[in-house]
Order: structure tokens, then C-alpha cells, then sequence
């Protein structure tokens, strides 16, 4: 698309609305035509407007294998979005496809051998072991795991009942193992994907423009490909037993369980062996890995030797502190409740300064704020809630809504830690807030008048008004009743306010997550 391109070259949002305001007029005369809802399913999702992409790709109603092939286009955005219930809905949705598929496949690959159809049983053998052996799926049944525990982060209780359904994360830690053993396989139809993000990991528009007329397929390395996956999906599926672990850790640590003699406990001695596999996994040793997030957080470092992998190395330093709490090696590391805050505080502060306004500036990350919320700081969260509910006196509970005396015998690590927590989530509610609470009216001139322009300038828009006075002036004999009632049904002015509205709804979702979480924070701290 030629408004795509030039918005590319000269980063005008106009070009980028035009191209919006056109596809909508394509669906109008042609409603069938799926192309076009997934170039404004990217379109919508590259300007953080996700909860407008995710209607378009549920307009696609993909069903049976197509979800398979077809779902790569919003995953990947969904699951680093605060959508957590649409996000859940859509990954229970493939998983119970795809769980349908093997159990029916079983039958059909029985009925074709009964009827001595070999070709057929062949097929359905090769079809069922391809998907198996899916990389989305395996990452979808570790991401669905992990938005359980985001969801239920704030109860203590919730989330370690989510926990024992899922045999305290013990199941998953073999996933990885899993995914060597097997040959992965990349079922996702990259040929739908438009031109400027031609695979899952590539988009053209977050680089500088290249002046550059032909936009070759990537011809993906398929070995390099499968290790990174592999990778990925090893990270990931350590979580679910590493954030059991630190709740457990953290317990020991109050209750004064452990270092008994001098040695680890047995979660803690785990805890550590996973430690030392996820840093293995972001490509150093556990030692080296401690004393990276050590000098970063003394600011020996930049953050930008974290950047590649920053929630890999946030959620990893939550962990490494959970495992200090209750270790006979703590004295070996200089990390602490005051080194993680200041490492978590300085992360976020840095990402709030560098995101940049979403509605004028396109690709603008937010994902990684959201991440840094509902991964690290959540577990950080789960974490202090052990420890509180640990230093309550034995068969004595916290009375609802008022105060617990039993809170003095917190550390005061623990308590800076809280009130810090609280810090740091207040931030990103600040910024939120700036954003929501501007004039929705005023946000939707500004994109307006992107496409306003004068008789003789060369900025966007020029296309729109050529198609508005054709609509205007087309006549019914010309294109039969039906594509003119279409036609003149389509009004241009209707995208802004459909832009706008779903980047503050998906902004409104992410400050709920935040203010829910300060909620549980300041009861924690009566």
C-alpha cells in the first residue's frame, strides 16, 4: 500500500489514517474480502489501537485449522497486552481446538485404516504429529499458564490455588526439554502478512526507511528460527515453578525455616538450579547473570545491555532476590530487597520517559510497560504478600479491613519493599492517567486535521478527497443499488473517533490493572 510507504518515509500519521479510512471503504463495497481486514488488523494493532484489531480478526471468524494458520497476526500482540480476559478467551479457544482436533483425529485415523484406506491413515498420522510438535501451541499452553498467575496476582490465595491446578508449575519445566526433542514446526501462512512486517519478529516501520521499491519475503534460517523458539519457550516455561518457589522461599524466610545448619532448603536449593538453567537461557552463567542486574542496578551499566531481554531480566532478578532470602549463599551476592526496588524503579521510570505519545507517534511500545506490570512487579507482589501473610501469628488471621499488629514483625526490607511497590505502580498510574484524561474531542481533531489539507500541499489526504467526491457523485444506474447504499454509507471522519476510543480502552484496561494493584498494596500496608 502506497499510503503505508510514505507514512514510512515521512512518519505523518495522515498517511497512516488515509490508508485506514480507504481499507474501510474497500470493506464497504466488498465485505468478504479478508485481505483487507488483516492489513487493518496490523494497522490497527501497530498504532496500539489492539482492542480495534482484535475485532477485525474476529470479523475473520477463522475456524478449524485456520486458527492454526491464521491466529500469528494477534497473538503475538495480544499476549504482551493488558487485554488479559480477551487474551484468556482467545488462547482457551485454540488450545481447545486444537485438544479436540487430537482427540478426533484418533478416530478418523481408526476409520481410515478400518476401511483399508493406508494413504489416509498415513495423512492423518503425519497432520496430528505436525501439530503436536506446533511451536505456537506449545507456547500457547505455557502463555495460558502464565496469564493465569497475572490474573490472579493479586490474591495470594487465587493465585496458589491457580498454581495447584497447574501441579505447582511442575509440568511445564520439561516443555523446554520437550521442544529440543522435537522438531518444531511453523505452521503460521506468513504469505497473508503484509508487506511491511513480513514475519512474526520483523516490522519494516519500526526501522528507518529504506529507500527501497521491493520488499522481498524474509527467507527465514528454519535452525535458527527453531533455537530461538526453543529458547523463548524455555524462558517462559520456567515461570509458573519459579514464581511457586519464591512464595514458598519467602515464607521460609519469615518464618525462619530456613538455612537450618547452614544448608538450603530443598525449595530454595530448586529454586536455584532454575536460577542457573534461565540464566543459562539469556546466554550467561548464573553468577555472571546475579552481578550483571547488580552493576545495572548500581548504574555500573546501562539498562540498554538488558534491552533485548528486559522482562527475561526483570523477572529473573525477582526471583534471584526470593532465592537470596532464603539461602545459605546469600552472603556471596550483593543483592537485596533494596537492590531489586531500585532496579524494578529505575526500569519503569526509564520506560515512562521513553514511551512516547501513542496517537501521534505509531509503534510506540507500550507492551513493555504492561509486561514490566503484570510480570515482575506482580510476582514481586505475590512475594510480599507471603511474607506478610507469613508473619502473622499462628492460627491468627488479619481481621478484614483493619489493621494487623502483627505487621511489626515484618522486616523492615519487606516494609520499604511495599511501600516502594506502591511507588512504582503510582508512576505508571500518573502516566496513565495523562493519557486518558485528555479531551477525547481534541484527539480526534488532531487526527482529523492529519488529512486536511490545502488545494496545492503534498500532505495526506489528497486520496480520501478524490474518493469522497466520487461517492458524492456516483450515480445508482452506474453501480446498482446495492454498492451505492454501501458506498455512501462510509464516512471517513468515522475512523478517528474508532482509533482513539481503542487506544483508551486498552489504556482504561491497564490502569484498572495498576489501581487494583495498589489496592491490594495499601491493604497490605494498614
Amino acid at each position: 500500500m502506497i499510503s503505508v510507504f510514505l507514512f514510512w518515509r515521512t512518519k505523518h500519521v495522515g498517511y497512516l489514517l488515509e490508508a485506514i479510512m480507504v481499507l474501510e471503504l474497500g470493506l464497504k463495497v466488498r465485505s468478504y474480502v479478508w485481505q483487507y481486514k488483516i492489513l487493518l488488523l496490523h494497522l490497527s494493532s501497530y498504532w496500539n489501537a489492539l482492542p480495534l484489531a482484535y475485532e477485525w480478526y474476529k470479523s475473520l471468524d477463522v475456524k478449524n485449522i485456520l486458527v492454526e494458520t491464521v491466529s500469528h497476526h494477534i497473538f503475538p500482540q495480544m499476549l504482551t497486552s493488558p487485554l488479559l480476559a480477551d487474551t484468556s478467551d482467545a488462547l482457551k479457544g485454540y488450545l481447545r481446538f486444537m485438544d479436540d482436533h487430537f482427540r478426533e483425529s484418533a478416530d478418523l485415523t481408526f476409520l481410515a485404516y478400518r476401511h483399508r484406506n493406508y494413504s489416509k491413515v498415513i495423512e492423518f498420522v503425519q497432520f496430528k504429529e505436525r501439530l503436536q510438535q506446533s511451536s505456537q501451541y506449545l507456547t500457547a499452553k505455557v502463555e495460558d499458564s502464565i496469564l493465569q498467575l497475572k490474573r490472579k496476582a493479586n490474591s495470594i490465595e487465587e493465585a496458589e490455588c491457580a498454581l495447584e491446578s497447574l501441579n505447582h508449575g511442575s509440568d511445564f519445566i520439561d516443555v523446554s526439554n520437550e521442544a529440543r526433542s522435537k522438531k518444531l514446526t511453523f505452521n503460521e501462512d506468513l504469505k497473508l502478512r503484509p508487506w511491511w512486517t513480513p514475519s512474526i519478529d520483523k516490522n519494516y516501520l519500526l526501522e528507518p526507511y529504506e529507500d527501497i521499491s521491493y520488499f522481498p519475503r524474509e527467507n527465514l534460517d528454519v535452525a535458527k528460527q527453531t533455537e530461538a523458539k526453543v529458547i523463548s519457550i524455555g524462558k517462559r516455561s520456567l515461570l509458573p515453578r519459579m514464581v511457586y518457589l519464591s512464595i514458598q522461599c519467602a515464607s521460609s524466610s519469615i518464618k525462619g525455616n530456613s538455612n537450618i545448619n547452614g544448608f538450603d532448603s530443598k525449595d530454595s536449593s530448586e529454586l536455584k538450579s532454575l536460577l542457573e538453567s534461565y540464566a543459562k537461557l539469556l546466554g550467561l552463567p548464573f553468577t555472571d547473570a546475579a552481578e550483571l542486574v547488580i552493576a545495572v542496578s548500581d548504574r555500573q551499566k546501562s539498562f540498554e545491555v538488558l534491552s533485548s531481554n528486559l522482562i527475561d531480566w526483570m523477572n529473573f532478578a525477582v526471583f534471584l532476590n526470593a532465592w537470596n532470602l532464603n539461602s545459605a549463599e546469600s552472603n556471596s551476592f550483593r543483592f537485596n530487597w533494596q537492590v531489586l526496588c531500585s532496579l524494578l524503579e529505575e526500569c519503569i521510570s526509564e520506560r515512562i520517559d521513553s514511551t512516547k505519545p501513542l496517537l501521534s507517534t505509531p509503534g510506540t511500545d507500550l507492551s513493555i510497560l504492561v509486561q514490566l506490570v503484570t510480570e515482575p512487579l506482580s510476582w514481586l507482589g505475590l512475594i510480599i504478600q507471603s511474607c506478610v501473610r507469613s508473619s502473622l501469628p499462628s492460627g491468627k488471621k488479619k481481621k478484614k479491613g483493619g489493621p494487623d499488629p502483627s505487621n511489626s514483625q515484618l522486616p523492615n526490607a519487606v516494609k520499604d519493599s511495599m511501600s516502594s511497590l506502591v511507588s512504582m505502580v503510582d508512576k505508571v498510574t500518573k502516566w496513565l492517567k495523562e493519557q486518558i484524561d485528555k479531551p477525547v474531542g481534541e484527539d480526534v481533531d488532531f487526527l482529523l486535521s492529519c488529512v486536511q489539507r490545502e488545494e496545492n500541499d503534498d500532505k495526506p489526504g489528497k486520496v480520501v478527497k478524490v474518493l469522497e467526491n466520487l461517492v458524492a457523485s456516483v450515480a445508482v444506474v452506474e453501480v446498482g443499488e446495492r454498492i451505492n447504499r454501501a458506498v455512501r454509507s462510509w464516512k471517513p471522519v468515522d475512523v478517528a473517533p474508532k482509533i482513539v476510543t481503542a487506544q483508551r480502552t486498552a489504556l482504561t484496561e491497564f490502569l484498572n490493572i495498576c489501581e487494583s494493584k495498589t489496592k491490594v498494596l495499601m491493604a497490605l500496608k494498614l
